[in-house]
């Protein structure tokens, strides 16, 4: 082998690879492989929520699948690598495609195909063959005319099987193919500039780490902060109150956050809701004002769910809404204890506030106040209205000095059910949990003042054993003549109350159940009842006395009965209450907060640029027809023979129609040999 010849074979090697990986790369395999998968992820992306906190993923889908989802990159799917890598490839692959297959395309719009010869004519599946009684210039100026009022563009040329004329139109639909193929390439390419790499290599070099702490944006080390011009798009958020203004947004990574600082100011002037009868939201709106020293005023507008703002590349939009901050005056009535009066506090939502109680140090963590809680209409309300307004409410957790926290929603006003008002106050001690209501009554007032006050003297030991006292020496007394007999049995009418009053119809039943014989236990059951319930009238009747009512000779009012009875029914859920108060809204001054969404997407014109050419070039692959014509004229004397042939590159039983219905036209002008 000479040496030319060893030197000049790895070239053709190196050819023959680059030839098989474009051959690979811009295969129609691999791209509709990518583009299922593409299709596949997209659809994920949009099923599973996206962006949300770790805690949410692992209440939902439990630890090991969390792992799964997280380890696959699913809680961010259009952010994940494999994703980027997916739009990469499929960008050089339809860039491929376009680099193999556009200047044929090009070329094909152009080239009328003059060199065909008369057997590829009448091989073709649409042909025709005449001998006309006109000379061949007068059957070229026929034809020319004709397929000129059809739209075609024309070529002629003189071969040696006579005179060649080519028609063609539709060749824009070549350019749908090169325009569908752009718009993918340039809609991906917008894609990657709207995507995360650029924080992701920032993180793998080290010059970021997330922040995973719940702490003050002002408290954020520098290594968690990103300056407006460190990545080309984010799109975060951050939660306004009305009067107050930033000039940073919070981005959610994964299981942390980062805070990316803004080259300008927002501030939030007013948020306004209007809402359906049904409770639901129907549009809110925030004014804001931009504050920037490239501004000769600050810029005021007001933004509006898809009525975003636009100022300097970055985009404002109206996203959510929350409480800002209300401040609420309340007082905590005391559980458990003789006294009635309860202790007067302010608070302020998403802040906190310690009280001493008879457990000890409590806090209390006020997450939300609503002014309006609309629900359906149960089957006991009167026919009319389909919603009904439970008024304002507060939303908050109260936290022992273990840690332990439950969660409450307290009703500001009493609510009408079953025709008599109740202050509703719904605990859980799980996230997500169902509440547990406790209905507390209202007095005569509307207020929760008696109910209180009947607790307490419940809770007074004094006031109790005289009540027993005073029924061992009625009727429940009879035929107790010793004393010692007379002060246990007074003992245990009283250890019943408080049985009752710290642990309801439970506490008393599983006392019995621990104490009694099974055979013995429903008899002793039915007596506790019986004893239980004069105890309580015997408190509720001097609870009555002591607010002056008063009482008949024989009986209650009807609303004192029916009060009695509701009270009864809720003393028993004040032991697995949770609290040892009971927080009553009071007064409120509601400050509102607007949920903006900030977002800086460069990317965003070149995919709107993309998705108009693949919109265009969808038109004109469907919609425009590629159809060629192709007429051979040979002299005969005074006379000519006609080869008449054509194709179309979409719907042959469409063009075969059309093909049909010229040809009879021609006939019908042209008079044959």
């Amino acid at each position: 082998m000479s040496d030319s010849q060893q030197i000049s074979s790895p070239p053709r090697h190196g050819r023959a690879y680059a030839e098989f990986a474009l051959a690979f790369l811009g295969s129609m395999n691999l791209a509709i492989v990518i583009l299922v998968v593409v299709a596949i992820a997209s659809v994920i992306g949009t099923v599973l929520q996206q962006n949300q906190p770790y805690q949410d993923y692992i209440i939902k889908f439990g630890p090991f699948w969390h792992e799964v989802f997280r380890t696959l990159g699913l809680y961010n799917v259009y952010g994940a690598w494999w994703f980027l890598l997916l739009l990469f490839f499929l960008v050089l692959s339809t860039s491929v495609c376009i680099y193999r297959n556009g200047p044929t395309m090009l070329r094909d719009m152009r080239h009328f195909r003059l060199k065909v010869q008369e057997k590829s004519l009448r091989g073709m599946h649409s042909t025709r063959g005449w001998s006309f009684q006109q000379s061949a210039d007068q059957t070229r100026a026929y034809f020319v005319a004709l397929l000129s009022d059809q739209g075609y563009r024309l070529r002629q040329r003189e071969t040696d099987e006579g005179l060649l004329i080519a028609g063609m139109k539709g060749g824009l639909n070549r350019l749908g193919y090169l325009f569908t193929h752009i718009g993918i390439v340039v809609i991906c390419i917008g894609a990657l500039l709207d995507s995360n790499i650029g924080l992701n290599i920032r993180e793998s070099l080290g010059y970021l780490k997330l922040e995973k702490r719940d702490i003050l944006a002002s408290e954020v080390p520098p290594i968690s902060r990103l300056k407006p011009n460190d990545i080309l798009s984010f799109r975060g958020s951050v939660t306004l109150p009305e009067n107050t203004s930033t000039n940073l947004v919070f981005l959610n990574v994964r299981d942390g956050y980062l805070v990316q600082e803004l080259p300008f100011a927002v501030e939030l002037k007013d948020f306004r809701i209007q809402h359906y009868e049904s409770g639901q939201p129907k549009s809110f709106e925030s004014d804001i004002v931009i504050q920037d020293d490239q501004l000769k005023q600050p810029l005021a507008q007001t933004i509006a769910v898809n009525h975003p703002l636009t100022y300097r590349g970055y985009s404002i939009y109206q996203a959510s809404f929350s409480d800002g901050g209300s401040r609420l005056e309340l007082k905590a009535w005391p559980f458990f204890q003789p006294t009635d009066k309860p202790l007067t506090l302010k608070g302020q939502v998403n802040q906190d506030r310690q009280v001493s109680t008879s457990k000890g140090e409590m806090n209390i963590e006020f997450s939300n106040f609503k002014l309006y809680n609309i629900f359906p209409n149960d089957e006991n309300d009167p026919p009319g209205k389909m919603f009904k307004n439970f008024g304002p409410s507060i939303e908050f957790k109260v936290r022992d000095p273990s840690g332990q926290a439950h969660e409450y929603v307290n009703y500001m006003s009493p609510v009408m059910q079953e025709g008599r008002l109740f202050y509703l106050s719904g605990m859980r001690s799980e996230a997500g949990g169902q509440f547990r209501y406790l209905h507390i009554p209202a007095d005569s007032k509307g207020g929760i003042e008696r109910f209180m006050h009947f607790h307490a003297l419940l809770n007074n030991p004094l006031l109790v054993e005289s009540i027993a006292r005073h029924a061992i020496d009625g009727s429940l007394g009879k035929g107790l003549v010793d004393a010692k007999m007379r002060d246990t049995v007074r003992h245990s009418m009283v250890h019943l109350v408080d049985m009752y009053t710290h642990g309801g119809f439970a506490a008393v039943d599983a006392e019995i159940r621990a104490k009694v014989p099974t055979e013995k236990q429903a008899e002793v059951a039915e007596a506790y009842v019986k004893v239980l319930r004069n105890m309580l009238q015997g408190v509720y009747v001097e609870l009555l006395k002591q607010e002056g009512v008063k009482l008949g000779k024989k009986n209650l009012s009807l609303f004192d009965q029916a009060y009695f009875e509701d009270a009864v029914n809720n003393l028993a859920g004040i032991g697995s209450y949770g609290a040892p108060f009971y927080l009553q809204l009071v007064n409120f001054q509601q400050v509102e907060a607007s949920g903006l969404q900030i977002t800086r997407s460069p990317g965003k014109n070149v995919v709107y640029l993309g998705s108009a050419l693949l919109i265009m070039g969808v038109f004109m692959l469907f919609y425009i027809v590629h159809q060629r014509l192709w007429v051979l004229i040979r002299p005969q004397g005074g006379k000519s023979d006609v080869v008449f042939a054509g194709s179309g590159n979409r719907s042959p039983e469409d063009f075969a129609h059309m093909f049909d219905a010229l040809c009879e036209r021609i006939e019908a002008r042209l008079p044959r040999a």
